[in-house]
């Protein structure tokens, strides 16, 4: 008995790395990503994501109230190098530089496919808000402070 006890135990472990997820624990965000590339760390929302063949430590922005705030008010990122969003349908998305004190590269992704890049001037070097849109329907957007 303790051995297929044992054995189912070890089955659901494996099933619940390896199968896709729907952005774990965001009831509102759904885009298919194995655990096992996700590295989600819970306690601190961040996530471990490779684009463009560079790893990433990103802060996630998975409710409306987190998509609407994204980075504003940051001057600095510590630990962190932007912001993923999970959308939960396609579409196309604008973000803008509104109250944003750093400068962005902004990728557009559907899915797991980068579909565009956009630069996001911070809103004191610009003066202005600045509204940068996706060039296609996208249901993830990458935000990555520049290195200056």
């Amino acid at each position: 008995m303790k051995k297929i006890f044992l054995v189912v135990v070890l089955i659901i472990g494996i099933a619940y790395f390896f199968l896709p997820v729907c952005a774990p624990s965001f009831k509102d965000s759904c885009i298919s990503i194995p655990r096992w590339k996700l590295l989600l760390d819970t306690k601190t929302k961040t996530i471990k994501y490779t684009l463009n063949n560079k790893q990433y430590n990103l802060l996630i922005a998975a409710s409306p109230q987190e998509w609407k705030k994204g980075l504003m008010y940051y001057r600095k990122l510590n630990g962190v190098d932007g912001m993923i969003f999970f959308f939960p349908d396609k579409q196309i998305r604008s973000f803008w530089n509104k109250n944003t004190f750093m400068e962005l590269d902004v990728y557009w992704l559907n899915d797991k496919v980068v579909i565009g890049k956009s630069y996001l001037p911070s809103i004191e070097k610009s003066k202005n808000i600045i509204i940068v849109t996706s060039p296609d329907k996208a249901n993830v957007v990458i935000e990555l402070q520049m290195e200056k």
